[in-house]
């Protein structure tokens, strides 16, 4: 038959049990900025208001996880316009660069597939939004006959109208 422990050693081994339980982790919870509505809004009628007099357009502001905080169809916008938008903000925000970058690296290798992910699109037109070097959102235009280039500048104009609140 065993020898049993004695009391003192199975109290210290339940310690030392309970103490690797309750030790804290050695990660810390992330931080994350995110991009407020009003800055958001500010985006996208900076980027409406710069295209006025280019074409009928319309502005999608989406945020760091993809989510649309501004959608605005412009008066007399096409409907298709709205889809467009959206996605070249999702694709500037997906891959943390302009929605025309994207659409140049699927002409050089169209195999890649990537354009085949849900919401991306291989056009010009979307920008992302950054603070520093992060990027927390993304602004997509669409609509001006033409234009992509163009709609990527009023992108920018959207963007350029909050610098100052990005650093």
């Amino acid at each position: 038959m065993r020898p049993l422990l004695p009391a003192a050693a199975v109290g210290l081994a339940g310690i030392l049990t309970a103490g690797i339980v309750a030790a804290p982790a050695h990660g810390s919870l992330l931080t994350q900025k995110r991009l407020p509505a009003s800055i958001a809004l500010a985006v996208a009628e900076a980027a409406l208001d710069a295209c006025a007099t280019l074409g009928r357009v319309s502005v999608h502001v989406v945020g760091r996880d993809g989510e649309v905080l501004v959608a605005i169809r412009g008066d007399g916008a096409a409907p298709h316009t709205m889809e467009n938008s959206f996605r070249k903000a999702y694709t500037a925000l997906t891959f943390g660069v302009p929605s025309g970058d994207f659409a140049k690296r699927v002409k050089e290798n169209p195999t890649l597939g990537l354009v085949n992910l849900k919401n991306v699109i291989a056009g010009q037109g979307g920008l992302p939004i950054k603070s520093a070097d992060e990027v927390i959102g993304a602004v997509g235009v669409s609509g001006v006959p033409n234009g992509a280039d163009k709609e990527e500048a009023c992108a920018e104009a959207g963007i350029d109208r909050v610098a100052d609140q990005l650093k």
